[in-house]
């Protein structure tokens, strides 16, 4: 069976996860910040089928989150390092485990912690407004149509509706 194709929909999450396909893409990419390059280290920590695997690579080096840097010869082996779109989707990984430590983490605490070396102090992920710093949260923002919303969708009642606020 086809997945649907969300790569046009007028939404960031829905491209977003159109890219992502599935929860191993992004297990890929978090092993990738903890400084695996090679294959076989992926496959090993990850305990991922090699297949699939492969496949998630090559998609990431695909859609340019990864590029392949040869490191022997005879055979050709590779290296996957993050390019500068990869390293972008830190903060997403940043924003998915703070979510998973407040909500999924046992009594023990969060597994992973994130020591930040700039200040010298274990930290975690806050999302803020770019223009006043202050915490960005439900309750106090709304979303607006911006200028890639497809202007065929715009008078569309149920899309009025949906921006209406």
């Amino acid at each position: 069976m086809k997945r649907t194709s969300f790569a046009n929909w007028p939404c960031s999450v829905a491209r977003t996860m159109d890219l992502l396909g599935d929860w191993w893409t992004p297990l890929v990419l978090r092993e990738a910040f903890y400084g695996i390059r090679r294959f076989d280290e992926f496959q090993r920590g990850l305990g991922i089928a090699r297949n699939t695997l492969s496949d998630r690579l090559h998609r990431l080096v695909d859609e340019g989150l990864l590029e392949k840097q040869p490191y022997q010869t005879e055979p050709t082996r590779y290296d996957y390092v993050l390019t500068a779109k990869g390293r972008d989707f830190f903060s997403v990984i940043l924003a998915m485990t703070r979510w998973g430590d407040d909500w999924l983490a046992g009594e023990a605490g969060p597994p992973i912690t994130f020591h930040h070396t700039s200040c010298g102090h274990d930290t975690h992920a806050e999302v803020v407004c770019a223009h006043c710093r202050e915490p960005m949260r439900a309750e106090d923002t709304v979303a607006r149509m911006g200028p890639g919303y497809p202007a065929r969708l715009a008078e569309r009642p149920d899309v009025v509706r949906r921006f209406a606020r």
